[in-house]
Parts: structure tokens; sequence; C-alpha cells
């Protein structure tokens, strides 16, 4: 968790990520003219697995609450169910840095509107700049503002905030403060349009490494955090006092009390630190200030909390040790709002032996912690945890005094007290997010009890995938936690991989005659970087390391697990026969490339590098480069060997100003011959085949027919279904795809910070590829209408229309009538008109082909009052249809 996850192969898939145009936030979009296919989408359950930098809570509504995460978008926490719903699943492949979240606002005024900086690197890996979201919904649809900067929601300092703040007098006035030496803006147009606001005298000056040339480490973190202090407006009139944070150790607090119209330096302040929360307490005056030496989320060795009282300027130093004795810096800085002279704050970079919560009643005058020693390394707590709904928290650790497991945590920047429940906490992690609805229990002297609040929360970035034909259906590798074995994709496995307990799994096999026998690598500070199993993935044990190792690089498992071939980082491509003993160095081949194995021949493997295939027919120790020609000459490529037939070999890969799309070989890699209808394609799965087809489905992460999406083809490649959708984009889906070999359509996407997606088809038995006959339609036709969520003023929809007739449409029709008035707000994956209660949905151009027996679906978005019935009839054309 302490690594910073980068997007694989980000500058070489830059150039290929700026083209197109975002589906998610576009006015207008392309469309493939491809058959579409209705799937419903999930996450196979891990729950959490990555850093959530932030939670905040409406401070006028009851149970609104967000979380944002670095790279894996913005969440909304559903009361009724005690879980996150996704809201950035709407990002698209030309814009994935929009699912890092630099900041997240919620409107005191109307809890409906929410916004939402996004943004992932401020440097050159993100190819766009960065945006501020804006919804009207909770984050069910968003419109766009770009803004002429990057943003950066995992760079640096990531933690620090909230940078994004609205005015909670006048709600369309709202503050960003920006990284890069940018500045502070503002908006007066409920963020539809930002301008500078020219007068503010301090863009920041701190950087956590001046000498680093990637501009990550490099780049100024800014303008930091925004408070407005609301008891000094009145309702539609601009909040007159707001305090702005800056990463400036010497200059790091200022402050208008004229509405933003000029700035000053707030005397007295302290110095040599960067206030990385800044939380007002406006019933009793006092402005409170986590400091730290470091931006974190990861650095900080020295810290100190400060109270500033707004109506005398007085400053006193609250901080609960002495500057001397910690190791840490202070964060994750929250007041209970109905209780204001309570506070809390974290230890936010204390990694060893655990986190520290710090807890004052009395406006920061004394202090407790969550944990206290007794005689050392012995420890007392205040609280219990129960992670039995997440048991891989524990790590499969066995720490020795003053640790404990699970940890309370880590990377602790995030922490809020409901402001309507003085009960209820919740605070993010580098791997979770942990809460508890007994905190009062503290102050009466009982434990309370921390546990997981991360259900729906799904935040891994996905570097490979494997669907075997038996045993577990699901084996992953993942960045931070490794990855995990999933016998049941609706429940989250009792642990990750250990022995070796790899930090970031890089690749992973198995093999295709003995399924049981498993392969993976990855990274480890120190340590083996390979494991094995001969139990499907339940049961590892580590191998040995050639000299020389590095990284995980790629492996491959032979056919029938015999052998083994490694590509690891730091050295040459390896062989091995058995299970890692002994490593001997393949020849031919060039060190850094791709390896891959026969699913049929155990002898034979191939890989890739720089342009040139190559082939190897004796178990790895030597390899011959292909003469085929005309592949990407770059190292964005991924390819495999299909299960059952020896030398079919499919290969995605390139680059937007080269060679890209798909190749397909039937003669081992000796020629490849490009598919003409593929525009762009960067993964390629096999699963199992539709009913009557005699080849395996194939699936793609693609540009197919002018749009991006995830693909499936049951005809070899001849034709194509997009099984996504605009509102399913998921943003960058690149790394790895498999079908399911058990599960006809069945498919298994991986993602950037959301996790493993898993969809299913309605087209249960399968039918041909993007073809469709075209007699004229029947009629006949069932609904499903279904409301997935619901809240106050607002609510989102799925509708499924079936063609139960006996002829295919080639266009299609849906109308009824809102029983209570309802309108809608957004529609995808249909155009659509609306006349009163009235509505009549109608297909596009890539959706209007629906066989018999098939289902085309879309959603949307609506708004409510009084009551939110469903509508009771449906008409496809003049033909009532049955509702189910």
């Amino acid at each position: 968790m302490r690594r910073t996850r980068v997007l694989t192969a980000v500058l070489a898939l830059a150039a290929g990520l700026l083209a197109g145009t975002p589906p998610a936030l576009a006015a207008s979009t392309p469309r493939a003219a491809v058959a579409a296919d209705t799937y419903t989408w999930k996450n196979a359950r891990i729950d959490g697995g990555g850093f959530v930098p932030g939670i905040v809570f409406n401070r006028s509504e009851k149970n609104l609450a967000y979380a944002r995460t670095d790279i894996g978008g913005a969440y909304r926490w559903v009361q009724a169910s005690k879980r996150w719903t996704p809201l950035l699943d709407s990002v698209g492949w030309s814009e994935w840095g929009h699912s890092g979240v630099v900041s997240l606002a919620s409107d005191s005024v109307d809890p409906n509107k929410v916004y939402a900086a996004v943004g992932t690197y401020t440097n050159s890996w993100d190819p766009t700049n960065g945006a501020v979201l804006r919804s009207a919904d909770r984050g069910a649809s968003w419109q766009k503002a770009d803004l002429p900067f990057k943003l950066g929601g995992n760079m640096p300092g990531r933690g620090m905030g909230e940078r994004l703040a609205v005015d909670p007098n006048r709600n369309s006035v709202l503050y960003l403060g920006a990284p890069s030496g940018k500045g502070l803006w503002k908006s007066t147009d409920s963020g539809a349009s930002w301008s500078q606001v020219t007068g503010f005298p301090n863009v920041g000056n701190y950087v956590q490494d001046a000498t680093d040339t990637s501009g990550y480490a490099s780049d100024n973190q800014g303008i930091v955090w925004v408070t407005f202090d609301e008891s000094t407006g009145t309702s539609g009139s601009a909040t007159q006092t707001i305090y702005v944070g800056v990463a400036d150790k010497d200059n790091a607090v200022y402050r208008s009390t004229d509405a933003g119209a000029t700035w000053s330096r707030i005397a007295g302040q302290p110095t040599g630190y960067l206030a990385h929360k800044g939380v007002l307490d406006a019933v009793n005056g006092y402005l409170y200030l986590a400091y730290s030496d470091k931006g974190g989320p990861y650095d900080g060795g020295k810290g100190q909390l400060w109270r500033y009282a707004t109506r005398t300027g007085t400053w006193t130093n609250i901080s609960p040790v002495a500057e001397a004795d910690t190791y840490y810096g202070f964060s994750g800085l929250s007041v209970d709002r109905q209780h204001p002279g309570t506070v809390m704050a974290t230890a936010y970079s204390s990694w060893w032996p655990d986190t520290q919560i710090f807890r004052s009643t009395d406006s920061g005058g004394t202090w407790t912690k969550a944990w206290d020693y007794t005689s050392y390394p012995n420890r007392s707590n205040r609280y219990t945890t129960d992670v039995s709904s997440v048991p891989w928290l524990t790590f499969g650790a066995n720490p020795s005094p003053p640790e404990q497991t699970p940890k309370l945590g880590w990377m602790t920047e995030g922490l809020e007290i409901d402001p309507f429940d003085s009960a209820r906490m919740m605070y993010g992690t580098g791997a979770t997010v942990y809460g508890t609805e007994n905190l009062t229990n503290w102050d009466a002297g009982s434990q309370f009890t921390v546990k997981p609040m991360v259900q729906g929360l799904e935040e891994t970035a996905v570097n490979d995938l494997a669907s075997p034909p038996s045993g577990a259906p699901l084996l992953s590798a993942l960045g931070d936690i490794g990855g995990f074995r999933h016998t049941d994709l609706t429940k989250v496995p009792s642990m990750m991989y250990t022995s070796p307990n790899l930090t970031t799994t890089t690749s992973l096999d198995y093999a295709e005659s003995n399924p049981n026998t498993v392969v993976r690598v990855g990274n480890l500070d120190a340590g083996p970087h390979i494991g094995f199993s001969t139990d499907n993935g339940a049961n590892w044990f580590a191998g040995s390391d050639p000299s020389g190792v590095t990284g995980g690089g790629t492996v491959a498992a032979a056919s029938d697990g015999s052998r083994f071939v490694w590509s690891p980082a730091g050295t040459g491509v390896q062989y091995t026969t058995g299970f890692g003993t002994s490593w001997s160095v393949s020849s031919g081949i060039p060190a850094g490339a791709v390896v891959e194995s026969d699913r049929v021949d155990p002898k034979t493997f191939y890989g890739f590098k720089s342009g040139k295939f190559y082939v190897s027919s004796d178990g790895g120790a030597t390899f011959t480069a292909s003469s085929a020609g005309n592949l990407p000459s770059g190292d964005s490529v991924r390819f495999k060997a299909l299960p059952g037939t020896k030398g079919d070999v499919w290969l995605a890969g390139g680059a937007s100003d080269g060679a890209y799309g798909l190749w397909h070989s039937t003669d081992g890699g000796a020629t490849f011959t490009k598919l003409s209808n593929v525009e762009q394609a960067d993964t390629i799965g096999f699963g199992k085949a539709a009913t009557g087809a005699s080849y395996q489905t194939l699936y793609t992460s693609a540009k197919i027919g002018g749009v991006r999406g995830i693909f499936r083809s049951t005809d070899k490649g001849a034709t194509w279904t997009r099984i996504n959708d605009d509102a399913h984009q998921w943003g960058w889906t690149g790394a790895a795809i498999t079908g399911d070999p058990r599960i006809y359509g069945r498919v298994y996407v991986a993602t950037n910070g959301r996790g493993i997606v898993y969809g299913d088809s309605s087209d249960t038995g399968g039918g041909g590829g993007g073809t469709d006959p075209t007699p004229p339609p029947t009629g006949a036709c069932t609904v499903t209408y279904r409301i997935t969520n619901q809240w106050s003023g607002g609510f989102q929809a799925e509708v499924s229309l079936a063609n139960t007739g006996s002829s295919a449409w080639t266009g299609w029709t849906l109308g009824w009538t809102f029983p209570d008035g309802q309108r809608i707000t957004q529609l995808w994956n249909a155009d659509y008109t609306e006349s009163g209660a009235a509505v009549t949905a109608k297909n596009l151009t890539w959706n209007a082909n629906v066989a018999p027996g098939s289902a085309v679906g879309f959603g949307f978005t609506g708004s409510w009052t009084g009551a939110n019935t469903k509508p009771v009839s449906f008409k496809s054309g003049d033909q009532s249809c049955a509702v189910s």
C-alpha cells in the first residue's frame, strides 16, 4: 500500500489514449455499427484494496456521504444497504485520468448537488487536463467543466484537502485549489465555468523531491484546502471569511474577510510545516489545523496540531504529544458537529507499529489516544476490531508486539465524524474504509468497535486475470495486495495469496491441461519474486529467483505444468523444469519480452518484444524470431494462445501513431493476419463458445466501428458485439480480459482502480457475432422496469425490452406514461422524447437489431415528487408488452 500505483504502460499508451472523444460526458457520441447485447455488470468482491484519501459528509442531510479514491473514482454511501455505490464508471478510455479524484464537495444548500475535481497525474503520464464534474442528482449523472491545467488524484499530497469547496451560504460559488503553481480558482455559476483568483498571493512552493525528472515528485503541491466560515454570511449572500491552505512551510494559511476580494497571510501562524487540513468550528470560533513536515500520504516524520481563535487572532499549540516525540505528521482532522468541542486527528504517517488516532472533548485542551502502551511492547486499545466481513485485512500476518493484526490503519488522512451522529465515524486507510457506530464509547471508558465500512467500494488495480477450466472460476493478479483466488465472485476471499506475499503480482498463469498447477510473479522488497501452487491457487510455496531479478515481469506455464518460462525485470528470459529450484537462460529472445505458452504443446512457448514475435519448441531453452511483419513496433502488446488448438495465437496492441489492432495466427506465429474490422485493440481473451459455434468466444477491450468498448465475437472475429455501454466504461481497461470457459457470455475485465469487473449476458445461449436477419418484426415483447437507486427527489432506473416474437427487430421504440409525473434527467443507450408524463425511447444505430429471445436495455436518471410509482403498461410500437 506504500507504493504509488502508476498506470501500466502509460507512457507507451499515451498517444493511443488521446484518440477519440469521451463517451461518458460528451454531448454527442459516435456509435459503433455493431450489434449490442444487454449485460449485467458487477464486481468480483474484494471490498476495498486501495487508498481512500477523503470522506465527505453532507452538512444538511443525514446519511449523505461520499468517498473519493486516488485512482478508482468516487462513491456515494447508501444507508439502507450500508454500502457504497460507484459514481464515475462512465469515465471513458480517452479520459481515463478522470477516474482519479483529487477532491470532492457536497452542497449543503442543495444536497442533490455534488462536485468532483478529477485528474490522476499532473505530469505527462496523464494525457488530458483535469476537470470539475458537477451533478444535480447525487452523482448519478454528470456535466463537465474542463480546466486549463492538470489535477493529481494520485500525486503526492493527495490526502490533503479538501481542495474543492462550496460556499455554504451562496452555493453557486465554489473554490478550487490547484497544483503546479496554477493558484486558486473560483466558479460563480455552480461549477459550469472557472477563472483564476488573480488576487490570491501564493501559489505554493513545496515539492516532495525537486530532483525527480519525471515531474511526479517534483510538482508543486499548490493550494491544498479551502474552508468557509459559514457564520460570516447569510443565506443567498456570499460568505465573507474564507481560509485557504497553501503548500508553503513558511506561509501556510491565508484568509479573506471580504468574500475573496482580497487575501492576506494570517499573522503569527506556525512555520516549518505544511497544513494538511484546516477545519473550522464556527460555533466556538476555532480553526483547527493539522500540520506535517511532508506532503504525504507516505511520508511525514514530524507534526503539530494548532488552534486559531478566529475572534481574537490567538494561536495555540494543542498538539497531543510533544513535537520531539512525533515520528509522524498529523492529518485526518474532524470536528463533531453535534458537540463542536470534540475534535479528532490522526497520525497519518505512523507506519509502525500502527496508526494513531487522537480525541479531545475540550477543544484540544487535553487528548486521549486510541491505544497506549502499558509496558512496552504491550499495548492497551480503546477499540476492538472486527474484520470478519473482509478477513484478508489481517494480511495473513502474525506480528510481534507492539504490532497487531489487523492494523488500525496507515495513510489515515481522511477521518470524518458523522455531523448528525456523534457515534459514527469513518476513516480511509491505504487498503479500506474503516468505521464505527459506537464511537462515544471512547469517552465513556469502554471500547468502541472498528469494522470495515467498505462494501461496494472496489479499488484494486488489476494486472492479470485467469479463468481456468476447472477449480476456482477466477484467479487475479493485483497491484498493492497481490491477488486472490475467487471460488465465489459474490463473496470476499478469506486471504490474498501468501507464501510469498508479493506486494504486487504482475503476471500469473496455469497449466491448461492441469489447472491445479499455477504460477505467479510480482514485486517484493526482499525475497523471491515467484510462487507456485499445485492446488489451483489455494496454497502456495515460493520458488527461487535467477540472479539479477528486480521485479515480476511475465510468466508462462507449460500446458501440462512440467516447466515454466519467466521474463522477469532486471535480467533476461529464463526457463526451468519443475518448480523453479534452478533456472537457465533462454537464448534467442531479448530481455523484457512478454512470454506466453501454447495451450496444447508443453514444449512450445511464445514471446514478443519491440515488434518481433518469438517461438520456442524446446521448452523455452531457445527462441527463434518469426518472420511475421507489420506487428506493433512498441511493447504495449498482449497476446494469448487459444486453448485446445496448437499454434492458434491472438495478439492485441499497438499505438495510434503506428500499427494498432488485433492479429491472428494459426501457424504458431509464423504468420499473422490483421483483422480489418478492428481499429484498435489492447487485450484479448477467450471464453465458452456460443451454442452451435465451433470456436471459442473472443473478448477484447478495443475500438470497433468508431467506438471504444468491451466487445465479444462468437464467430472468430468476423463480427463483433459491444457488450458494455456508456454508463459502464471504467476508464482504462487495457491490462487484461478473459472469458469464462464454463459459462457462455461471462467476461472478466481488468480495470486500473475499479477492481475486477465481470459481466453476464442476457443472451445465455449465444448467437451470431454481430449480424442479424431482418424480416418484419412481429412486435411481441416483454418489459422489465427496475428502480436501481432512489433518493429524495431523484432516482435511477433500468429498463429491459425483450423480443419474445419469432422474428428479429431491425429497430424498436418503447413508450410508457409515468403515473406520478416523473421526469427524465438523463437517459443512456437510447434516444428519447418526453411530453408531459409520456415517454418514448428509441433505439440507437448500434442496438437496433434484437434477435428473437434476446433483449436490449437502457437506463436513465429522473426526478420525482410525492411518489415514484412504477409504470404499469408499455408499448413497443402499437404492440402492448407484457410486464415482468
